[in-house]
């Protein structure tokens, strides 16, 4: 149905009821929504003090706390993009003046040190070329030259498809008193990811990827030792959004008004956690690595070599190497235009050298690899 939108005081715009072409989104996110996520998200709103929508945040925490693996009590959505919930776990655990450690492998580990300088930290740096992953003994290395509060970690780095490994990286931050922050937003639902066992501190995630939701509603949490470290702070939280003392005032018990939470995106969130547990995370750990290792196979078999040593793959995102010669933007635009495909190209240091490819969520399955390389073979 036509309808008329004013523009100002002078002009008016005629436009069409909105109709969007049909992707399949196997870029670095979002990617396609499973159909009741879809249908969950058009339910009806309720108001955000209501106590059925107060139930739907307390199934939404219960869930969130499966899928990472942990008991923390603050587990939470954020009301905003994975940015958001990057810039929670910062402004919730960084005064100023605190050495912050960040390892930069990649774009994602840059803002953190962008974020981190923004609330005063005094920032540090280890670094490894993009699409490589640091070792035990180099992160004891940095530990015991910076001994800083927070070691911040992209477990699954968006830019570059590598999964950092986090087995015994706790035991070195309790020997210096250190916070351990990670990055999780390519990895929750899609990687075996163990909060707990792995003594995590601050994690944040996002709800367009693995979780196949839209995005808008970013799981955030904190361990009972962060908490305590909030509650040490000789000044209120600098960022009054995003203050988790007050956010748990909403999502606690004590439900006092916040922020009018994205209702509709919270119905989606709280039925995509909800598909995710009736699978079984672990089970949806091993489709997504099957489905990866078999991503990588039809790759190969068309002559295609992946960016990423395989032991240190991410089963969620793959960085494919751009054959010399091709016009890796090209190539994407050609499979969005002629295909309806979307797979996503290189940033930063890798921008026109790979493509990004992610099979995550919904879309992680056989018949997405077989799409897209069919698709591949046309265009290349």
């Amino acid at each position: 149905m036509t309808q008329t939108v004013s523009i100002n005081n002078r002009q008016r715009l005629q436009l069409s009821a909105l109709n969007l072409p049909k992707r399949l989104l196997l870029g670095p996110g979002p990617s396609n929504a499973h159909p009741d996520v879809l249908a969950a998200m058009s339910t009806a709103p309720l108001g955000h003090l209501d106590p059925d929508f107060l139930k739907v945040m307390d199934e939404i925490q219960a869930l969130l706390r499966y899928v990472w693996q942990t008991e923390n009590p603050t587990t939470i959505a954020i009301s905003g993009t994975g940015s958001a919930a990057m810039e929670a776990t910062i402004a919730n655990s960084v005064q100023p003046g605190d050495v912050v450690l960040v390892g930069v492998t990649g774009y994602f580990g840059n803002r953190l040190v962008d974020m981190a300088g923004r609330y005063g930290a005094d920032v540090k740096t280890i670094s490894k070329p993009w699409g490589q992953v640091f070792s035990l003994d180099e992160l004891k290395t940095a530990l015991e030259t910076h001994r800083p509060a927070i070691l911040a970690l992209v477990h699954a780095e968006t830019s570059t498809g590598a999964r950092q490994p986090l087995e015994g990286v706790s035991a070195l931050c309790q020997e210096f008193g250190t916070l351990l922050l990670i990055d999780t937003v390519t990895s929750l639902g899609g990687v075996p990811i163990h909060l707990d066992e792995w003594g995590v501190d601050l994690a944040y995630s996002c709800s367009q990827k693995g979780l196949g939701c839209s995005p808008g509603a970013s799981p955030f949490t904190m361990s009972p030792r962060a908490w305590d470290r909030l509650q040490q702070r000789s000044g209120k939280v600098p960022n009054w959004y995003l203050d988790s003392t007050l956010l748990m005032k909403y999502w606690g018990q004590e439900r006092v008004y916040h922020h009018t939470a994205p209702v509709n995106l919270y119905y989606g969130l709280r039925e995509a956690l909800r598909i995710l547990a009736d699978e079984g995370v672990e089970n949806s750990w091993a489709r997504h690595q099957k489905n990866a290792e078999y991503l990588w196979e039809q790759l190969e078999a068309i002559g295609l070599k992946m960016h990423v040593d395989r032991a240190n793959r991410l089963p969620t995102l793959t960085t494919v190497c751009v054959p010399e010669g091709v016009d890796a933007k090209a190539i994407s635009g050609k499979l969005l235009q002629e295909h309806n495909i979307e797979v996503g190209n290189g940033l930063g240091e890798l921008a026109g050298k790979v493509w990004r490819v992610g099979l995550m969520g919904y879309n992680s399955k056989p018949e997405s690899v077989d799409r897209l390389v069919a698709a591949l073979k046309q265009v290349l």
